[in-house]
Parts: C-alpha cells; sequence; structure tokens
C-alpha cells in the first residue's frame, strides 16, 4: 500500500467511525418509539383516551430511524443490492461502477443537503410548530433530520467512494475469479 492509499484508508476510516457512531445512537430512538407507540396503544385501548403530542412522537421518532440509519444500513451492506449485471463484471469493472456510483451519491446528497438547509431555517425562523391543538412545537428539530441524515450519507458515500478508488490505484484482489459463474447473480 503507498503513502497515497494509506492515507486515504485512514481518512475512509475516520469517516466510517462517524456513522458508525452516529448510526448506532440514531439506533435507540428506534427503541424510543416502541416504547411511544406501545404507551399510545395502552392509553387508547386501555384507558380509552389518546395524546396528540405522543401521536406525533411516533413520527417525530420515525425521522432520524429513517434518515440517520441510511448512512448506517448502506455502510454494514443492509441495503438491497441488485447485481444481475454486476457480479458477472470483473473485479475492477465492478470497483469503478462502485466507484462512478458512490460519487453521483456523493453529488445527490450535496444538492439535498445544500436546500433542505433552507427548509429547516425557515422552520426555525417562524417557529414553526404542529397545526394540531396540543401538537409539538419545535418542528424545525425534526426538519433537521433531512440534512443531517444526507450529510451523513455523504460521509459514507465518501469513504465508499475513497475504498472503490484505492481498490483501483493499487489493483489488489483485482485477479479474476477461478470460476466464471462466482461472483454471478
Amino acid at each position: 500500500m503507498s503513502v497515497l492509499t494509506g492515507r486515504l484508508s485512514r481518512l475512509a476510516d475516520g469517516l466510517d467511525h462517524v456513522v458508525e457512531v452516529a448510526g448506532r445512537l440514531a439506533s435507540w430512538t428506534g427503541f424510543a418509539l416502541v416504547l411511544v407507540m406501545a404507551f399510545n396503544v395502552l392509553l387508547r385501548y386501555g384507558f380509552n383516551t389518546g395524546s396528540v403530542a405522543m401521536q406525533e412522537l411516533e413520527w417525530h421518532l420515525m425521522s432520524p430511524v429513517s434518515l440517520l440509519c441510511i448512512a448506517y444500513a448502506i455502510k454494514h451492506e443492509g441495503h438491497v443490492r441488485v447485481d444481475i449485471f454486476y457480479g458477472r463484471f470483473s473485479p475492477r469493472w465492478q470497483k469503478l461502477i462502485e466507484f462512478v456510483s458512490c460519487l453521483c451519491v456523493v453529488a445527490l446528497c450535496v444538492i439535498i443537503v445544500k436546500l433542505s438547509l433552507g427548509y429547516v431555517e425557515q422552520s426555525y425562523r417562524i417557529g414553526e410548530g404542529s397545526p394540531d391543538p396540543g401538537g409539538l412545537p419545535y418542528r424545525f428539530i425534526l426538519k433537521a433530520m433531512i440534512p443531517a441524515g444526507f450529510a451523513l450519507l455523504l460521509l459514507q458515500s465518501i469513504a465508499a467512494s475513497l475504498r472503490a478508488l484505492i481498490a483501483l490505484i493499487d489493483g489488489g484482489g483485482m485477479a479474476k475469479p477461478d470460476h466464471e459463474l462466482e461472483h454471478a447473480a
């Protein structure tokens, strides 16, 4: 491994670490969501009552679970990958495709983060809250999950781009498989 690829690898590891920590922290909101939902069901069916704020809290907790954990899921390859053709390509072509697709995700994330910051700022400036009586205030916190989630996805995509670039530079592990269908879908 060259000095350049060593530095790129350390940078990718650092980005992975940020995504790992954020994903693990955000995953706890899933546990909180289950507790809130159970409490709402208990109130509704056990005591014939409910709370608008508690019902809104359900989808307020769903936001960090879905947006902040996307990068974590991709880091751990918990996403669906359709590789009908990809699996038949040589390892070098696979890394090239991975590199280019990660760069496309980087561009998309930059655009979404840039566009969503104004959306969050506007919500904060007007003090946006729930339109429902008894609903939750501070809607900007919920909306802030959009740029935060895509910023984490940006970091993960940069890390994946760096890893694919390292593989392309070093050429390591680029040998053809012994069996042609070994990597086929």
